[in-house]
């Protein structure tokens, strides 16, 4: 008996360039000028490295993994809109008079090791990491001299907690991002300008724009993933040949300017999109930070996370998988566990992730295939061992794989598609999802 087709059928194209030529190939060239403005800044190419990657991982870490309580937006919800669940939360909790500030003593990260966090990276299968350097709350990670006092070496931690990662994540092999908001929720400064409906600039001349520019300088990031971009107008700068930047950087800018588009977050369109994209998504379903009182259920299954990178991939995005560590520096069982195992499908079915290029089918449909290797990734096993891939002409494939496990599958002519039946017996090595390699004459 033939199965209907009612799980996720995604097909990705072999990028067949992706070895043509030597690692250590270094070609000299001219550094291209690009003018401080949007139509020079978007002809800048995309390095090819962050395209070929796919993975990534987000780090939400900050004075809000203290009370780690709702969400990384904490402090406005407390301070800001007054929200109840907060206000209660706070008086239950705390001595009258409590501040936000105070927080930042009990940000302690003492069993904070970058090496350690980088192995978990690196075991995930990402190819690059993003910190949040500065989060809304003004608080940064690195000694900044436009933060006196309100960043991770002068209270706190006492300690270079952007830079250790920084140099632990390029030791492990992979490349270093900052995520870096414009705006600060309470800042004089901002909220003067914000009260001035922006005719003022003392925000970003005294604090936004230096403070990024000592970010780039200081730590060369190879990725900049600007927030904070729906209150405050467009702002604009040079930027070096290596570096990807996304779409969050004014009003009006998202999803229309920028080396990628990030558009909103858990960005997942479900269909191929003609600009370079990516979707920030995160492990915990209800925050980006860490939450003390997180339940199993809150987090994604790792079937459903390989799920979303299979959707994300054939449609020609970039996953970046947010995690949230705690106030002392630790990344969770949980967190670790979901990326270790990410990792090791990956180990296995890598090769229809990395380099890949979107086929111009992402689900099943019946089409003409002319490409030399093409991967549908099967998000269940077939109950009757068969499988039917309407998008794929019989008359066109020459093998067919399954990932994992040795020797070709039989497959057949089946009303104009192709039927391929799997082993007998289901491998469990390959849980999760099931990666098929289809090699066409």
């Amino acid at each position: 008996m033939m199965v209907s087709i009612k799980y996720l059928i995604v097909f990705i194209q072999l990028a067949l360039l992706a070895h043509c030529l030597p690692n250590e190939l270094v070609v000299e060239r001219e550094e291209p000028n690009y003018a401080p403005n949007w139509d020079s800044i978007d002809k800048r190419p995309l390095p090819s490295w962050y395209d070929e990657s796919k993975i990534g991982i987000f780090i939400h870490w900050g004075v809000f993994s203290v009370p780690s309580f709702g969400n990384e937006w904490f402090w406005w919800q407390w301070n800001g809109s007054k929200e109840k669940a907060y206000i209660e939360f706070m008086t239950q909790n705390y001595k009258p008079h409590f501040t936000y500030a105070d927080f930042a003593n009990q940000f302690t990260a003492e069993f904070y090791d970058p090496n350690h966090w980088a192995d978990i990276f690196k075991a995930s299968g990402a190819k690059y990491v993003v910190l949040t350097s500065k989060h809304h709350e003004g608080f940064t990670m690195w000694p900044s001299k436009t933060s006196w006092n309100w960043n991770a070496l002068d209270i706190g931690p006492n300690r270079d907690l952007l830079g250790d990662l920084a140099t632990a994540v390029r030791k492990a092999g992979l490349k270093f991002g900052a995520y870096h908001s414009w705006f600060e929720w309470f800042n004089p400064l901002y909220v003067q300008d914000k009260n001035n409906k922006f005719s003022t600039q003392e925000f970003v001349k005294m604090k936004a724009r230096p403070e990024l520019e000592e970010l780039i300088n200081t730590y060369k990031p190879e990725v900049i993933w600007s927030d904070g971009d729906w209150e405050a107008p467009d702002t604009y700068w040079n930027i070096k040949d290596t570096v990807v930047v996304n779409d969050r950087w004014g009003v009006n800018t998202s999803c229309k300017h920028g080396g990628y588009y990030s558009c909103a977050d858990r960005y997942n369109p479900g269909v191929l999109q003609p600009h370079k994209w990516e979707n920030a998504m995160t492990l915990d379903k209800s925050s980006w930070g860490y939450r003390r009182n997180s339940q199993l259920s809150d987090y994604l299954s790792v079937h459903e996370l390989i799920s979303t990178l299979a959707q994300t991939v054939s449609c020609g995005g970039n996953l970046l998988i947010n995690i949230g560590p705690t106030h002392d520096g630790r990344v969770t069982p949980i967190f670790e566990d979901r990326l270790r195992q990410f990792g090791s499908w990956l180990t296995v079915n890598g090769e229809s992730i990395y380099s890949s290029k979107p086929w111009k089918h992402q689900n099943d449909t019946i089409s003409k295939n002319k490409d030399k290797a093409v991967y549908a990734i099967v998000l269940e096993w077939p109950q009757t061992n068969q499988l039917t891939l309407g998008a794929v002409e019989p008359k066109t494939v020459d093998t067919i794989q399954l990932l994992g496990s040795k020797g070709n599958l039989e497959f057949k002519e089946s009303s104009g598609s192709t039927l391929v039946t799997f082993p007998q017996l289901n491998p469990g090595s390959l849980l999760w999802a099931y990666v098929l390699k289809i090699n066409t004459k």
